[in-house]
């Protein structure tokens, strides 16, 4: 389901691997409809890492709610799940090959 008044969209998915492409789409071509296209590589990157930390970690199962939402000039874009845990930012070197979603979430 996706709803779109003004500034805000949100999208309810399954965060699946198939899935997380979509909702890269769907997030480019919102962005590129409020005209922010400076925005788009550095917003699907997020989504995607954060869709990816979901389908991995998220219990008891993998329904997540995306949001964007841009209030006067400020972007934002983020993933909701049903897991009580929080996600825990690691510690890892440039040649790691995981544990670095959240770290470079945080950098974006």
């Amino acid at each position: 389901m996706i709803s779109q008044p003004s500034r805000h969209c949100t999208v309810e998915l399954d965060a699946l691997p198939s899935r997380i492409g979509q909702v890269r789409r769907i997030v480019s071509a919102q962005l590129r409809y409020w005209h922010l296209d400076p925005l788009i590589d550095r917003a699907a990157l997020g989504v995607t890492e954060l869709l990816t930390n979901v389908h991995l970690h998220a219990r008891p199962d993998k329904l997540c709610t995306v949001e964007i939402e841009l209030l006067l000039d400020q972007l934002t874009v983020s993933v909701h799940d049903r897991d009580p845990r929080l996600p825990e930012v690691r510690d890892a070197t440039s040649s790691a090959t995981c544990g670095r979603g959240l770290s470079m979430v945080a950098a974006v």
